[in-house]
């Protein structure tokens, strides 16, 4: 994880997932804290589109609560699994 470059209002982080068909999740983190702009490389488009859909304003707190833990098949972890972990490196 590390932290881009943005405006001093928003700060852009990218994590390199582990275990997921994504390889890498982008986004932001508004002055409110909440989660802006994520884009997933790689992964199932229409599944993860949702997803970032869905989350788009949350704050990391909720979002963890929702998708924390959530596996993919016969996989320990999930694109929101990731999401989760990549959040939890912020906080």
């Amino acid at each position: 994880m590390h932290n881009g470059i943005g405006s001093s209002s928003m700060k852009h982080y990218t994590y390199q997932t582990v275990g997921t068909c994504s390889q890498q999740i982008d986004f932001d983190i508004d002055e409110e804290g909440r989660l802006r702009n994520v884009q997933f490389l790689g992964g199932c488009n229409g599944n993860l589109q949702g997803i970032s859909s869905l989350v788009n304003g949350m704050r990391p707190a909720d979002v963890k609560n929702k998708l924390n833990g959530i596996r993919c098949g016969y996989k320990n972890t999930s694109c929101p699994d990731q999401l989760c972990r990549a959040l939890d490196t912020i906080e």
